[in-house]
């Protein structure tokens, strides 16, 4: 269900957009909360499609077709909003990790914790990337307010990441004591 909200939110936020245009915007912006791929995103375009929520606006050169979202779209991206409670199980390969450290030895432990500190602190210095950047665009539009689509999720993102790199320090303190 979340890939075709997150379409319909695309489609809301930015307006028509072909299945290309809808792929590039989601690697850059949905994505970091949410994956799916092109062999994703297009078969859901057409149950969209066939379930009223987006209609093909235009069609192009080689089957190009412009999506656009619907009032029924509309509809169900708000009645999910305001409606859905999502889910906060998470499946995360970092925590499994963490789950099964303590089979290894301590000094392995410690190895594997300083991988995912790495991959974490990579992740994190994206994230301040985007957010410096998305600032810096709402800079050039002064008089404009500044465009919120995707900030809460994005603030949301770095503040996990701060709080998995304080986890991970922590959890490597407390193997190199048993070492």
């Amino acid at each position: 269900m979340s890939l075709r909200i997150a379409l319909l939110g695309l489609l809301a936020a930015s307006g028509p957009a072909s299945g290309y245009d809808l792929a590039k915007k989601f690697e850059t912006s949905v994505a970091h909360v949410w994956q799916a791929g092109h062999s994703q995103i297009y078969p859901e375009l057409a149950k969209l499609t066939a379930d009223g929520l987006v209609a093909v606006e235009a069609e192009g050169p080689r089957g190009r077709k412009i999506y656009t979202i619907t009032p029924e779209g509309d509809a169900e991206l708000r009645r999910w909003l305001m409606e859905h409670t999502p889910s906060t199980t998470l499946r995360s390969e970092s925590a499994l990790q963490a789950f099964l450290v303590p089979l290894l030895d301590p000094r392995d432990g410690v190895a594997v914790l300083r991988r995912i500190k790495k991959e974490v602190e990579g992740r994190l210095a994206e994230l301040e990337a985007l957010r410096a950047a998305k600032n810096a665009a709402d800079a050039r539009s002064p008089g404009e307010p500044p465009n919120r689509f995707g900030a809460y999720a994005l603030d949301l993102g770095i503040r996990q990441s701060r709080a998995a790199l304080e986890w991970a320090e922590d959890a490597m303190a407390d193997l190199e004591r048993a070492t």
